[in-house]
């Protein structure tokens, strides 16, 4: 790969630019490829939270839990699993209990292959030594910065 600057020149490069390029790079690939099977990112947030569970979720877990995944808010995670129940991928309970259905489970199949393959994608070329290190510096930059930022 052809990196932009020199070494000497890279280390004086801004942070925020960077990371923000990444992000736009990353998102939006991961966005294209979902659109591409019919869901969008929140819905297989949703769709792979309810899948994943151990337990049995509720609507306020897996909303509380979503919320803050790329600032989504309450709002969109609310519709997000509504359009989900709508489209037959996940059902409520009188409770708030969410389970997946049959073809929820056929598209959250899908779609967990499609992220392995995006996975394999980014991390092309990248130990995982390098992205342990990258992983840590960009979690010191939101300390150092006074930025919280969690994922489960």
């Amino acid at each position: 790969m052809e990196y932009s600057h020199s070494d000497a020149e890279l280390v004086k490069q801004p942070i925020g630019y960077w990371s923000w390029a990444a992000y736009k790079a990353v998102v939006s690939r991961i966005q294209a490829a979902l659109a591409g099977i019919g869901v969008t990112q929140p819905q297989w947030w949703v769709i792979a939270q309810v899948a994943r569970a151990d337990t049995v979720k509720t609507r306020d877990e897996v909303s509380g839990l979503l919320r803050n995944y790329l600032d989504a808010g309450p709002e969109v995670m609310e519709a997000e699993i509504d359009r989900a129940v709508a489209l037959g991928w996940i059902t409520e309970d009188a409770e708030g209990r969410l389970d997946i259905t049959e073809e929820g489970r056929a598209l959250y199949d899908k779609a967990a292959a499609l992220q392995d393959e995006l996975w394999a994608e980014r991390h092309a070329g990248i130990s995982d030594e390098e992205y342990l290190t990258t992983m840590k510096v960009l979690q010191r930059f939101i300390h150092n910065t006074g930025g919280h930022a969690w994922h489960h």
